[in-house]
């Protein structure tokens, strides 16, 4: 179970505040409904569920900040190279 809220962090990182909000409900459900937990112990469960998600929103940001790092230096580098003269 603690993968899927990872898989749901990497997916939805891009929003990232949201994903947080919706996997602590979203894992208190998935652990409610399997019957792992009784309704006392959401609360509990709703600790974990952000912390289960953050690890796949971590991920997410971190690629996206390295693609966008990537494609800044490349468009400052092709900037700089002057054309070729024909």
């Amino acid at each position: 179970m603690i993968p899927t809220m990872m898989l749901f962090g990497l997916i939805a990182g891009r929003w990232w505040k949201t994903a947080l909000v919706i996997g602590a409900v979203g894992w208190a459900a998935i652990v409610l409904l399997d019957g792992a937990i009784t309704p006392s112990q959401i609360p509990a469960a709703m600790m974990f569920g952000p912390a289960n998600t953050a690890i796949g929103v971590g991920i997410h940001q971190g690629i996206l900040r390295l693609v966008r790092r990537l494609r800044r230096d490349r468009s400052s580098t092709a900037e700089r190279v002057p054309a070729p003269v024909a």
